[in-house]
């Protein structure tokens, strides 16, 4: 069984996206840790609508094939166009960031994803709530890595988010850069 973070991104009916994708995690995965849910602008693009963005961790059985075909469906079951541009709004994203400590590209994966280090849509919520957690190729703290990030780049910001009668996202301020992921069996 191994720990796979994912993150999970919409601009495009982003609650309901946002929770359809944490409600397909939870059936098929169980247990889930989940980040504060942030507020961004496009990056490479404009757009009306702004993301929502957040980390989700889970216990997998499957290879990293199979979770990247069951990632694809889930994004086209939930209106994804994968022809759509590269830089475009997105019904939904379910990117698989790191499989425990693999490196390399597995099965047409690049792991750990590119993304993590230089979008803080991503690296934020890392930092958060996966702090303590290692970049299975630098072998850096997400907590340092998000320390060391130019923050006033992309500018984003925690919202509140509901998911299953469960408030899992807050906007307040919070003192340390840990935040602790919202467990949901």
């Amino acid at each position: 069984m191994a720990f796979v973070l994912f993150s999970l991104g919409s601009n495009a009916q982003r609650h309901r996206r946002i929770d359809a994708a944490l409600s397909a995690l939870h059936d098929a995965f169980g247990e889930l840790l989940i980040s504060r849910v942030f507020e961004s602008h496009p990056v490479g693009f404009d757009s009306p609508c702004n993301f929502y963005n957040l980390v989700v961790g889970a216990s997998c059985p499957w290879s990293v094939a199979r979770l990247n075909r069951w990632c694809k469906q889930v994004e086209r079951d939930n209106g994804r166009d994968h022809s759509a541009p590269k830089f475009s709004s997105r019904a939904l994203d379910i990117d698989i960031l790191c499989m425990d400590n693999l490196t390399g590209c597995i099965d047409g994966v690049t792991l750990p994803r590119e993304e993590i280090t230089y979008n803080a849509f991503v690296l934020r919520p890392l930092a958060e709530s996966f702090g303590n957690y290692r970049h299975p190729a630098t072998n850096e703290r997400y907590q340092d890595l998000w320390q060391a990030f130019d923050a006033d780049a992309q500018r984003l910001w925690p919202v509140a988010f509901e998911w299953q009668g469960k408030e899992i996202s807050a906007p307040e301020p919070i003192e340390a850069v840990t935040f602790a992921p919202a467990r949901i069996r």
